[in-house]
């Protein structure tokens, strides 16, 4: 491959990463915008969604004990995909949730999937630029948080 494509693909990983991890922390914060609507509609205690929260926090924190080695071991790649894949199907799974049980579950498997953006965004970095660009390329994709903000 001409080390110019190399230099603008990088350029288009980096834009896939910051997408990736917008919608990591939309996912992620979401169930809190609409809180005061599913209260009413499962008829949940504030016990009840500190549980619901404390239940992906506890399995995002899990998770990245885990998936940096996971992710070393099958590469970036296939680590991110299965990653997106199941934090994709964990969010769809809060469709069919019916009581605080269930949505905790979800946020399980939220959790579990999520873990997976930064150490595989930080390492398919590591593999695409060189040292001197990894600060301003981590730079892009990691205030994905910021914009995702925004787009409340």
């Amino acid at each position: 491959m001409p080390d110019t494509y190399i230099k603008h693909y990088r350029w288009i990983i980096v834009g896939l990463l910051f997408f990736a991890t917008t919608i990591n922390y939309i996912d992620r914060q979401i169930i809190g915008l609409l809180k005061p609507i599913l209260e009413k509609e499962f008829v949940w205690s504030e016990t009840d969604f500190a549980h619901i929260v404390m239940a992906f926090t506890a399995a995002y924190a899990i998770g990245l004990l885990v998936v940096g080695r996971i992710i070393d071991k099958i590469g970036t790649k296939l680590g991110y995909s299965f990653a997106i894949i199941i934090w994709s199907i964990a969010g769809m799974l809060h469709a069919l949730a019916k009581s605080a049980l269930h949505f905790g579950i979800a946020r399980v498997g939220l959790g579990l999937g999520e873990a997976g953006n930064f150490p595989a965004g930080m390492k398919a970095i590591s593999e695409w630029f060189p040292k001197k660009e990894r600060a301003l390329a981590t730079g892009i994709f990691n205030p994905s948080c910021i914009f995702s903000f925004l787009i409340y």
